[in-house]
């Protein structure tokens, strides 16, 4: 580029001068290829495109075809009525410590325990070290049981609506027969684990009335066994029937002996004294009065191992009281037992799969041009940071 001149201009009637020139140097210089450039382009070669292509190659030769068996289920709660329940009057819902089945399920699922149950069904280390010389997807057969549930969480994925109460499972395998195994397998240890928490929830809420029950029984039992005894040792069933059976002889026997009182009185108006009838109408008085009185002093006798007659209808009062109220007892608790099974069976949960495992036709992971695309974006967003952090390092000096 030249100089550029510059002319001044004057508005004096003076003869005009010279003009002045002034000399302007270039900006910037032009752009050379220098020694910066070249391990810049270096650098980029070596870390973005190098193992790009390292993953091309790993994802195209070396990766194992994953295949997906996908199912869903859900924990549904039966609310048929109930005929006991409606007769009876019904009790108060299950209780419960607020904690969704659903909630369990997922974490179930995601366990070391459910991890441990399907290993021990089906092998879920060789199934899942199948591949060889593919350290990536595969896993080590040489693992722990840590290094499984791990592997297991990228092996299974588990969507969970917390609203609806779905739950959906993505199950991959090299095979597509072993990922339809593994689902099945899944399936068969949730419904199980479901109906141990629908049985321990069935008999957290029937302990109580069970105990109940078992109380009154026992409660009747020891009050028969005491009316049994009592008869048994009295040699008597009903100390009222047979004081009624008493009291009738003797109202019989008063009765007899205001007939014999009159007969005697009609006797002696018409007969004299020292008549035989006279005698024997008296005789017979004298008996009738003497079987009063001995039936009388039965009546209060102590002679039976309860004592008089009061005292055993007393006593057996006490007892006939004591086995009525036990049989209301056991009714009631019988009542109340009932109920809670029938509600507990009404309210009982299970697991319902709507949709059954499926076998894959054709693999689905690894996701190569998914992890090829993120690979080179994250490999050239490192070596883009990494060349600007140098660059700043080498303007700072």
């Amino acid at each position: 580029m030249g100089p550029i001149q510059v002319g001044k201009s004057t508005t004096s009637q003076a003869a005009p001068k010279e003009a002045a020139v002034y000399v302007l140097k270039p900006t910037a210089r032009a752009a050379r290829f220098r020694t910066r450039h070249s391990m810049l382009l270096a650098s980029f070669l070596l870390m973005v495109l190098a193992p790009v292509i390292l993953v091309f190659w790993y994802l195209e030769s070396r990766a194992a075809d994953q295949y997906v068996s996908s199912l869903g289920f859900a924990v549904r709660q039966a609310e048929t009525t109930s005929a006991t329940v409606d007769l009876i009057g019904g009790i108060s819902n299950l209780g419960g410590d607020g904690t969704k089945n659903t909630d369990i399920l997922f974490e179930y699922i995601q366990s070391r325990q459910l991890v441990g149950e399907v290993d021990q069904a089906l092998d879920i280390v060789s199934i899942y070290s199948k591949p060889e010389g593919d350290p990536v997807f595969a896993f080590d057969p040489e693992g722990t049981i840590e290094d499984l549930v791990a592997y297991w969480g990228r092996m299974v994925k588990v969507y969970y609506d917390n609203k609806t109460g779905l739950i959906e499972l993505q199950v991959r395998a090299f095979d597509p027969d072993d990922a339809l195994l593994i689902a099945r397998e899944i399936v068969r240890n949730s419904s199980l684990m479901i109906n141990a928490l629908n049985n321990a929830a069935q008999e957290d809420a029937t302990t109580y009335a069970n105990e109940e029950l078992s109380q009154a029984i026992e409660r009747l039992k020891v009050a028969r066994l005491a009316l049994t005894t009592f008869r048994t040792l009295n040699q008597i069933v009903d100390p009222n029937a047979d004081l009624q059976s008493q009291m009738g002889l003797l109202n019989s026997l008063q009765q007899q002996m205001a007939d014999a009182l009159i007969e005697m009185d009609l006797l002696a108006e018409v007969t004299e004294a020292g008549d035989p009838r006279l005698i024997l109408a008296l005789r017979k008085i004298e008996i009738i009065r003497a079987r009063i009185a001995e039936e009388r002093q039965k009546l209060a006798s102590s002679e039976r191992d309860g004592g008089d007659f009061s005292s055993l209808i007393g006593t057996f009062e006490a007892l006939k009281v004591d086995v009525e109220f036990a049989e209301q007892s056991y009714v009631s608790a019988l009542s109340a037992y009932n109920t809670a099974v029938a509600d507990a069976r009404r309210k009982s949960t299970y697991l319902a799969t709507y949709i059954e495992p499926t076998k894959a036709q054709r693999p689905e992971y690894p996701d190569r041009i998914t992890i090829l695309a993120l690979s080179a974006l994250f490999l050239f967003l490192i070596w883009a940071v990494a060349a600007l952090v140098a660059y700043s390092i080498r303007d700072r000096r």
